[in-house]
């Protein structure tokens, strides 16, 4: 059996390039703890489109697995369903694994635009 590494001694950079999902939902827990469903409606607000549950709950499960995510008690919520919902929140570790995804996304991003590739340079013609 593999032993994996703890998260404080793992390279952020081992899990890069994330999978949009998986940026999406650590951007969505970037502002703080959230149950699946408000993780959901986060990523479609940010322009990320519509993220089912069978993707949203396998990515939390990868996600959880791999110490980007933990399950957390939630704001103390005294409604009918505070009970069912499972909040999350980013990790030490998905905090930083995030934060080098954002740089290399930073990075191609500064390449395209050295070559003339985004939108306001573009030369590329469909």
């Amino acid at each position: 059996m593999t032993r994996t590494a703890p998260t404080e001694e793992r390279e952020p950079a081992t899990l890069l390039p994330l999978t949009p999902a998986v940026l999406a939902i650590l951007l969505a827990l970037a502002d703080g703890e959230k149950h699946g469903y408000a993780i959901m409606q986060a990523a479609e607000a940010d322009g990320d489109g519509p993220m089912g549950p069978g993707t949203l709950y396998g990515s939390l499960d990868r996600m959880l697995r791999a110490g980007l995510v933990a399950e957390s008690d939630g704001p103390g919520d005294s409604g009918g369903h505070a009970e069912r919902r499972r909040y999350y929140r980013i990790t030490d570790f998905g905090s930083r694994v995030l934060q080098a995804e954002v740089r290399r996304l930073e990075q191609t991003l500064a390449l395209a635009r050295r070559k003339k590739l985004t939108v306001r340079h573009s030369t590329v013609t469909p």
